[in-house]
């Protein structure tokens, strides 16, 4: 099966009928192949800035958001669809919902947060207005405007149908088309995705476009009014961020990269105790869903050095009870990673950072799988290292897959220093019933991550997780995690457009914004 591009609003067949071929990762049996040869993609980005751009920006926002709830009810009435192929990446029916049902959610927030938070028009004025002269007829505001250019995604394997429509409910309320391009281990997903929203006729014209295979050479097309989002390695956002043409042209690049998050447990909290337990159940969840393939999964589990025996054989007990295996037969928690290359990166990743410790739990070289075949499908154990905290593998290897490490801090100090090596990350979690600690580490924790989240008696029986973002908060971090910044509620929508200062006459500032312009109380 050769997967086709959507261009121009028509299926399109690649020239290249070998392309890249794309495994079953349960069977290792061929699921498609994968190329973007002979495609067309000038003419596509002209058709998404001639046809989608000004249909969306004629639009208001609530109009807009219309479109993003008629997107996730198409989605929605198929996406057992989507159940069902995410299974042949290895992904559990719990893995397939949190990406599917977690994209729905995501398009009818923020469809919500637009007709809340934002006008029905099709730009936006922010005030009140400053005044900037003695008098009140010279004024000034900020108009927000959609730019006339498209959003290209660039998405990882893990997450195909969340991240496409993640990103494109922020671009399409902010006017702007948007050019998908999946990831090639889990392309068909996507393609899957494309053709379900396109099949139900709920989005206009040039509004999305898909291309499947490389998109390079496209990178050339780009122009100042164009946006990049780019989700992936630190080193592909490196090549990508440095691109001759997009530095020449200031196109603007979002990126999420590499992350190795981390959770920090407190002095204060005892083992045994329940806050402990529900430490133990975050460190196993981020490691075994979506068999850790997630770019907030826990990579470091930084524990106090008196209490690392509990901490170590409290996990691994409860590693003990998960189950690997085929994702559809009965009893298995977890599944296997996407690609026998992905495992293989995993292992050469966990091997480097044991050299300074040692396997607590699992072999990457051997694992007991339920209803398939451990060779050919690419399956991992979930794999607890022990390694010494000021090593610095830990700090620096990423295992994208069912893998974490535990390091042994000494104090306060030394576990923000710890936190800090990872040299920016997309989450980190404190666990901590004593508010001084975590007040403390906070201050000096928060510079180095996109989210902090604080876990104690309180909310644990509420939170949503370590590696759940939410729509209404920013994704992204500093550093090696990219730098970039995702959702945020409405300021993600705003990020996308155009801010420009007015300086004009309260007349002119009211037709524009069709209320009364109204000079601050602390204007000069």
């Amino acid at each position: 099966m050769l997967l086709e591009s959507r261009l121009q609003d028509t299926w399109v067949t690649p020239a290249d009928t070998a392309g890249v071929v794309v495994n079953d990762a349960v069977t290792g049996e061929l699921v498609c192949r994968v190329s973007s040869a002979g495609l067309d993609l000038a003419a596509a980005f002209d058709h998404a800035r001639r046809v989608g751009g000004p249909t969306l920006r004629a639009l208001t926002f609530h109009q807009r958001a219309d479109l993003l709830d008629a997107v996730a009810a198409a989605v929605r009435a198929r996406r057992e669809e989507l159940y069902a192929l995410s299974a042949r990446a290895g992904a559990t029916l719990n893995d397939a919902r949190y990406d599917v049902d977690g994209g729905i959610r995501v398009l009818r927030d923020y469809a919500t947060r637009a007709r809340t938070g934002l006008p029905d028009a099709p730009y936006l004025v922010e005030g009140p207005a400053e005044r900037l002269a003695r008098g009140e007829d010279f004024l000034g505001v900020h108009l927000v405007t959609p730019s006339p250019g498209l959003m290209l995604q660039v998405n990882a394997f893990n997450f195909p149908v969340w991240a496409p429509l993640e990103k494109l409910a922020q671009a399409v309320l902010a006017g702007m088309p948007g050019v998908i391009k999946p990831a090639t281990p889990t392309a068909y997903l996507t393609e899957r995705l494309v053709r379900i929203v396109a099949d139900s006729g709920v989005l206009p014209p040039g509004v999305l476009q898909l291309v499947v295979g490389s998109v390079r050479p496209a990178l050339d097309l780009l122009g100042e009014q164009d946006v990049v989002s780019f989700t992936g390695s630190a080193a592909t956002a490196e090549t990508l961020r440095t691109h001759a043409n997009l530095v020449a042209r200031s196109v603007r690049f979002n990126a999420e990269a590499d992350s190795v998050n981390a959770i920090v447990l407190a002095p204060d909290v005892a083992p045994g105790s329940p806050l402990f337990e529900a430490f133990v159940r975050e460190v196993v969840t981020e490691m075994t869903v979506k068999a850790g393939q997630k770019c907030t999964a826990i990579r470091r589990v930084l524990v106090p050095r008196e209490q690392e025996s509990a901490a170590l054989d409290a996990i691994a007990s409860e590693l003990a009870g998960v189950t690997i295996g085929n994702p559809l037969a009965e009893g298995v928690r977890m599944g296997a990673v996407v690609s026998l290359a992905q495992r293989e990166d995993v292992r050469q990743a966990v091997r480097a950072i044991a050299a300074s410790g040692r396997f607590v739990y699992g072999d990457p070289e051997k694992v007991r799988v339920v209803d398939a075949d451990p060779e050919r499908g690419a399956f991992l154990d979930t794999l607890l290292v022990s390694a010494d905290p000021d090593a610095a593998a830990p700090h620096e290897v990423e295992p994208f897959g069912p893998a974490a490490t535990v390091l042994a801090y000494r104090d306060s100090a030394h576990a923000t220093d710890l936190l800090a090596r990872g040299r920016g990350s997309l989450a980190a979690s404190l666990v901590s019933d004593d508010p001084a600690w975590t007040t403390g580490v906070v201050r000096e924790a928060a510079p180095w991550h996109g989210r902090l989240h604080l876990l104690d008696s309180t909310n644990m029986a509420q939170t949503t997780g370590h590696g759940s973002p939410l729509p209404a908060l920013r994704h992204g971090g500093p550093g090696r995690a990219g730098g970039g910044s995702e959702m945020a509620g409405i300021h993600g929508v705003v990020d996308l457009m155009q801010r420009t200062a007015l300086q004009a006459s309260p007349r002119l500032l009211n037709a524009l914004s069709g209320t009364r312009a109204r000079p601050s109380a602390d204007s000069v």
